[in-house]
């Protein structure tokens, strides 16, 4: 949910006041959705009030748990928090200790979004999620490494060309690991399967079938989301950095490359969500 969307005038709340409102708008929203499902709407209520209280309540409310998702994780707030992380990602001229932290801190961030937007329909022991997460950050870190040392020892590389190719290695290293996080986190469900639903919204069974088109799509969403976001600002940057104005202005090159990820960020995050949607509806006879 875009908190723009809560603000009614053009002045700035208190920031006590405004989380307060805020908090009063959930409410409410859970609230009328509610009494949709029990068909007790009062007189008035039009399509319009019922989508943007779904959408407030998606946006924050764990589907499965019922729980408030912390700013920092919710997908709303990916962007904002995740864009300083991918800047650090992409910084050229990376060291052995930066490289190993910034691989580290994405891995971190990305856990902690995982976990609280995880499937909860089963319970599942905190292990395995420590488990994806370990497996995650040392396949990231030693990816990124291993690639640094083969690519400073690659003698044919030209000092200009070996930074380019280095700008590139967050990429593979990432994706990686982000395939690596749902395989070791949610492996089990494709013996054990994931929860089915009629459609009112009601547990039938559970289905390996269901639980490996699930494993896959959410896999696949993980290599293609990091795509635009590490492949394409280190290509801009790379034409961007040659132009006179950031030649003679060398300190505007961080800034610009901040904007550049954000864009990115911006427009692949939605695009990688969207291929896939959260519920999906299969034939019986597959299930």
């Amino acid at each position: 949910c875009n908190t723009a969307d809560l603000s009614t005038n053009n002045t700035v709340p208190r920031p006590d006041l405004f989380y307060f409102q805020f908090q009063k708008r959930l409410q409410e929203s859970v609230e009328l959705l509610h009494r949709f499902k029990r068909g007790t709407l009062p007189p008035g209520v039009t399509d319009a009030q019922l989508w943007e209280a779904q959408k407030i309540k998606q946006a924050i409310i764990h589907p499965d748990t019922g729980e408030k998702i912390l700013m920092p994780f919710r997908m709303s707030g990916f962007i904002p928090f995740g864009t300083p992380v991918v800047v650090g990602l992409l910084l050229p001229n990376q060291t052995l200790v930066s490289t190993i932290f910034w691989q580290w801190l994405n891995q971190s961030h990305n856990a902690c979004v995982n976990y609280c937007n995880r499937n909860a329909s089963k319970p599942a022991p905190i292990s395995k999620f420590v488990q994806g997460y370990l497996g995650a950050v040392t396949s990231a870190v030693s990816i990124a490494v291993g690639l640094n040392v083969l690519i400073q020892k690659a003698s044919r590389f030209s000092p200009t060309t070996r930074l380019l190719v280095q700008r590139f290695i967050p990429f593979p290293a990432v994706a990686s690991a982000n395939v690596c996080n749902v395989v070791l986190m949610r492996h089990s469900e494709l013996s054990e399967g994931i929860s089915v639903l009629d459609s009112s919204g009601n547990v039938v069974g559970t289905s390996k079938v269901a639980a490996r088109h699930a494993l896959l799509e959410t896999a696949l969403t993980r290599v293609v989301l990091p795509m635009p976001i590490l492949v394409l600002p280190p290509m801009i940057m790379a034409a961007l950095e040659k132009l006179p104005l950031l030649q003679r202005q060398r300190r505007l090159v961080l800034p610009v490359h901040s904007l550049v990820c954000l864009t990115a960020f911006g427009l692949a995050l939605p695009l990688a969500i969207s291929l896939f949607p959260q519920m999906r509806c299969k034939p019986q006879i597959i299930l």
